[in-house]
């Protein structure tokens, strides 16, 4: 198993990063959370969770600290919690905002994720709540975010809601809606703010 991958950031969009070490390069599905994390990076350091879907390749799951994957495994350990849905809750809020939300019972917050109904987000409080009590927010391991050019920033955050699994004609026209809004948003805001309104 591995536990962390230290080398070159080679790609980054707001849902993946590829990480070269050794001459290996490796794919990373990511968070918008790590991703403002190691945006702007030459080297970085990620945290990986390799996550075995039956008869399915594994896929690798990056964070820039250990208390963002050790949420990732506490949310998919909730029966219909899924990677990606985790993935989801932790692009839509940092890792101490959901500690807090799950400590506290926030049922709207929780199912407000796309994915998320009353059912589960009622679950996931009852088996996590006392888990994610000392939840302590840890210092970034990575570079701080730097704003991308904002002529791409439009066409990473469609992509990454893309990858998330919104419906395309939704995406396009609540990204354009937002941009109209605020021109100068970077890729993390537009995907941000999109989270709170598909």
């Amino acid at each position: 198993m591995y536990d962390y991958i230290k080398g070159t950031l080679v790609s980054l969009t707001p849902t993946n990063a590829v990480v070269e070490t050794c001459g290996v390069g490796y794919f990373l599905n990511i968070s918008l959370q790590t991703f403002s994390e190691i945006e702007g990076a030459s080297d970085v350091k990620l945290f990986v969770h390799q996550y075995i879907v039956q008869n399915d390749a594994p896929l690798f799951y990056g964070f820039a600290t250990t208390a963002e994957r050790e949420m990732f495994r506490l949310l998919i350990s909730v029966s219909g919690i899924g990677a990606n849905t985790a993935r989801v809750m932790l692009s839509s809020f940092s890792t101490a905002e959901l500690a807090v939300a799950l400590a506290t019972g926030n049922v709207a917050a929780i199912k407000s994720v796309k994915g998320i109904g009353v059912k589960t987000a009622e679950r996931a409080i009852v088996e996590l709540k006392g888990k994610v009590v000392n939840f302590s927010a840890e210092e970034p391991t990575n570079q701080q975010f730097v704003p991308a050019d904002k002529s791409t920033s439009i066409s990473e955050a469609t992509e990454a809601l893309l990858v998330l699994g919104f419906a395309k004609a939704n995406v396009e026209k609540v990204c354009r809606a937002i941009f109209s809004e605020k021109p100068s948003a970077s890729s993390e805001e537009i995907i941000r703010t999109a989270l709170g309104r598909l």
